[in-house]
């Protein structure tokens, strides 16, 4: 069974980030003393006494307000409360008691969930200046600071206990991360692969802010979709908590299985597209390129052909790539995404038989001896696959100086000539041999 989930509600600024991080036990969700900042709800993996758990950062809930930003985040709480085993409702304990927390004690109430209320920024109280906290009516409540790491552990067995029983068994989905460009549609990409909406989608630049995982299953098979802020150019990124998210974005790459790297059709593949796909290129990522909004581009019967033709020519660094056109909006081809991705990552893993990997590296050495360098020629002893995601093969030669980069691409060339390695880079890498 999958991890129980703790969802951590309360007014805007109360401390449920700094919480959620210390928790954590690193920097994940993002924080700031103005109000609002964490829009969407952020996950992580935790554990206490043994006992594993998924805790999720919501946004401030303001239920008063008529702003649509303050209802977005509203209506993301919602699901998280509604999917949550415990709710972890803290309060501003300089600020004292409010309406708006009322009004959220109220909400939580109908839930009929476990609700642990949590005073936060108590460094200073004594245990008369709780009282007041049990007019809410959710029971005790736990004096804390976030800030300081105090009272922690008394709010960590409370949770823990209101689990049911049962064992955790291990993360085996497949992690996808979604990339690209501020306003490609990777949210609502997002929301129409989950079939729910999960990240706030409204017209209002930048509104995904952090990276936020979501587990999901299609027909038995079990993925976690990591939904990114948009990658914007530094000299564009002007605070520190656009910088952190697009740090934040960067992060989801690396721990991902698969990137699915959205593009926006009606731009075409720009310079910044390009280096966040190389990025991904770098780490060793297989992925997926998603061409979007097909739906607003006219066409003829040799457009898809121009548009495969320009990737080509902008990611020639990356010729393994795989490409689907897609509207995130009408769902056109949205169903298509994910057998690219199980095919990259099948890919990705894929172990070549060692005595295959040698026969084919010798036959290509064979029909195409290197070229000699002063009199010197690269001799290829054996090869050898060492690892996967990516597929990472060895070979041992007589002189690594002798290798030139044009003869290692014709080599990674004649690899994927026989083996199907779409989908993912291939990493060679030249260790010296001595002949005996």
């Amino acid at each position: 069974m999958a991890n129980p989930l703790v969802a951590i509600v309360g007014r805007p600024n109360v401390g449920k980030s700094t919480f959620f991080n210390k928790v954590a036990g690193r920097k994940i969700s993002i924080t700031d003393d103005r109000p609002g900042v964490t829009r969407d709800r952020l996950y992580a993996d935790c554990e206490w006494n043994g006992r594993l758990f998924t805790m999720v950062d919501t946004g401030g809930i303001e239920l008063r307000s008529e702003d649509i930003m303050w209802k977005e985040i509203k209506r993301q709480a919602d699901v998280a409360i509604d999917t949550a085993e415990t709710i972890l409702f803290m309060v501003d304990g300089k600020e004292g008691l409010t309406s708006s927390d009322y009004d959220v004690a109220d909400m939580l109430r109908r839930s009929n969930k476990p609700v642990i209320l949590v005073v936060n920024k108590t460094e200073n109280f004594g245990p008369e200046d709780i009282y007041e906290y049990y007019a809410l009516g959710l029971g005790e409540p736990f004096a804390i600071s976030a800030e300081h790491g105090r009272g922690f552990g008394d709010v960590l067995d409370e949770i823990v206990a209101s689990f049911p029983d049962g064992e955790n068994e291990p993360d085996d989905s497949i992690k996808i991360a979604v990339v690209g460009k501020p306003n490609a549609g990777k949210s609502s990409l997002v929301n129409r692969l989950l079939g729910f909406e999960r990240t706030i989608v409204t017209d209002i630049a930048g509104t995904t802010r952090d990276a936020i995982d979501t587990r999901f299953e299609v027909d038995g098979k079990a993925y976690t979709i990591i939904d990114t802020a948009g990658i914007r150019k530094k000299s564009r990124v002007d605070n520190d908590i656009e910088y952190y998210s697009v740090m934040r974005a960067f992060d989801a790459v690396r721990r991902a299985d698969v990137c699915i790297l959205v593009v926006d059709c009606q731009d075409g593949i720009t310079e910044q597209d390009t280096k966040i796909i190389g990025y991904v290129h770098e780490h060793g990522k297989a992925s997926v390129i998603v061409m979007n909004k097909w739906d607003l581009i006219e066409k003829d019967t040799n457009t898809i052909n121009k548009f495969e033709a320009d990737l080509r020519e902008a990611l020639k660094f990356m010729d393994y790539f795989k490409s689907v056109y897609i509207s995130a909006k009408t769902g056109q081809r949205v169903d298509k995404i994910l057998k690219l991705v199980d095919e990259a990552y099948e890919h990705a893993n894929f172990r070549v038989p060692t005595g295959l990997l040698n026969d084919v590296v010798l036959d290509a050495i064979r029909a195409n001896e290197p070229p000699s360098y002063l009199g010197k020629r690269l001799k290829v002893y054996y090869v050898s696959q060492v690892d996967v995601a990516p597929p990472t093969i060895v070979l041992f030669v007589n002189n690594e100086e002798l290798m030139h980069f044009s003869y290692e691409r014709y080599l990674e060339n004649q690899l994927r000539k026989n083996f199907d390695f779409s989908g993912t880079p291939i990493k060679l890498i030249l260790r010296e041999k001595k002949e005996q």
